[in-house]
């Protein structure tokens, strides 16, 4: 039987034969099925992402509607997904060797529908309490996760040499969702899109208009059903990606996994942050600015820049782009400074857009080149160790690609955690000082400590 037949053979739903590290198997239908998966992968995790972030669109056009939500209580609102995000992609991290590719995330994609459905309906009954809207934030946080099964089924269908570019394409157009969320959900609120389905009259407005606030969520159901159909059908389970959770918790035990997941928090935590928290922070620094029409924005530059950043992290070394990355994220939080406004005065909002979309931009390239980073490392170690314990070549590439997936998914949940931390650290900061000031002096401190980490694990001795 030649390479091509076997391969089409196990083509179908589960696929038995699996080798992306051979070139001949590669070539003749391996890189085609695992581009037809990346390319379902893709508008799954745009779509978790959309509704992920749905309360940084939602938060700010509350109390619009008739809520009387203090601003602290807005932040926690935008920053409450991101805990349970962080939370359930511990699991979820697990579940593509468990269950499969196709199954999971045509599984995880579909029970979003369930938030989207229930927040429609809670923001046009002004009785719903705050509670209430913690519970369905947290619902939303579940979208979160997903980006940790999907990063990790996706690094199973891909050789080495393309995992970095394979899995910058699917975060960073992944990420997109929160761009694209910013962009068309304060459209659709303005427009009656369900009144065919019976939806409520919208919430006037002091200049006439009407306000549809359940269309921020609602508008998601229909391509989260196309999407999930999509998944179920087009996907593929790789039976060569089979492995129980013990075989998979020995990671846990490696020390690069917990400063990776150190680094990733800088750079995806600052992203998911930034994007929860932008919107709110621009709103109370400089409350004349419309930041609905600019907040998409950033997200959508750090989203390509993620992809950018694994692309140019094959070529040139992850370490290496992580390093000047860093350096670049401290720079930019300084002069961050030279842009707020000081009790309420001076201030300029284009130099600070401006400043945030250069964050926005470096915490997008850094994602990408950490996720490189991350499979260089794991992959290699898991290599070394096997084999000193004389396994054979195929138990080491099975065990690197276990180990590797299981590290991108652990790692992603603890870069999520910044998507609370940023945001609730500026509704603090405001709370206490009236400014942000005091969160960014933290977030300086923490990324001239990522230089000094990066360089001293692994500048000093990386080989390209």
């Amino acid at each position: 039987m030649t390479e091509s037949a076997a391969c089409t053979r196990s083509s179908g739903a589960t696929i038995t034969d699996w080798r992306p590290e051979d070139a001949t198997f590669w070539q003749r239908g391996g890189s085609r099925i695992a581009s037809r998966n990346l390319w379902i992968s893709v508008p799954c995790l745009l779509l978790a992402f959309c509704v992920w972030m749905l309360f940084s669109t939602v938060a700010v056009n509350l109390n619009k509607v008739g809520f009387s939500f203090t601003t602290d209580q807005l932040f926690m609102l935008t920053a409450l997904p991101s805990v349970s995000g962080a939370l359930m992609r511990v699991p979820y991290s697990f579940m593509v060797p468990v269950f499969g590719g196709r199954r999971w995330t045509a599984f995880s994609t579909g029970i979003l529908i369930i938030p989207c459905v229930w927040l429609g309906f809670a923001v046009q009954d002004t009785s719903t309490t705050f509670s209430t809207f913690i519970m369905i934030s947290l619902l939303c946080g579940f979208a979160g996760a997903n980006f940790a099964s999907s990063m990790a089924n996706i690094s199973f269908f891909f050789p080495k040499s393309k995992q970095g570019g394979a899995l910058g394409i699917n975060g960073g157009l992944g990420n997109l969702g929160v761009s694209v969320m910013q962009l068309l959900a304060p459209l659709a609120i303005s427009l009656s899109v369900f009144a065919f389905f019976g939806a409520g009259q919208g919430e006037l407005q002091s200049d006439g208009s009407r306000l549809y606030l359940e269309n921020a969520a609602w508008i998601w159901v229909p391509p989260l059903v196309i999407f999930t159909l999509a998944a179920w059908f087009g996907m593929n389970d790789l039976a060569a990606s089979k492995a129980s959770f013990r075989e998979q918790l020995p990671v846990l035990k490696r020390a690069h996994l917990w400063i990776m997941s150190l680094l990733y928090l800088a750079t995806f935590g600052s992203f998911i942050g930034f994007s929860a928290g932008f919107a709110m922070l621009a709103r109370t620094q400089f409350p004349q600015i419309d930041v609905m029409s600019f907040a998409f924005f950033g997200p959508l530059v750090g989203a390509l820049a993620r992809s950018a950043g694994g692309v140019i992290s094959d070529k040139l070394g992850g370490t290496r782009v992580t390093l000047v990355n860093f350096f670049c994220m401290a720079l930019f939080s300084g002069l961050l400074f030279m842009t707020l406004p000081t009790q309420g005065q001076g201030g300029n909002f284009y130099a600070f857009f401006g400043v945030f979309i250069l964050l926005f931009l470096t915490a997008g390239l850094g994602s990408g080149s950490t996720f490189q980073m991350i499979s260089v490392i794991f992959r290699k170690l898991t290599l070394e160790r096997v084999k000193a314990a004389g396994g054979s070549d195929e138990q080491a590439m099975r065990e690197a690609a276990t180990d590797t997936a299981a590290a991108l998914g652990f790692i992603s949940a603890i870069g999520a955690i910044g998507g609370f931390f940023i945001p609730k650290a500026f509704g603090t900061s405001l709370d206490l000082t009236g400014s942000p000031a005091g969160a960014m002096k933290i977030f300086f401190i923490f990324y001239v400590l990522c230089v000094l980490i990066t360089w001293g694990v692994y500048g000093r001795r990386a080989k390209r």
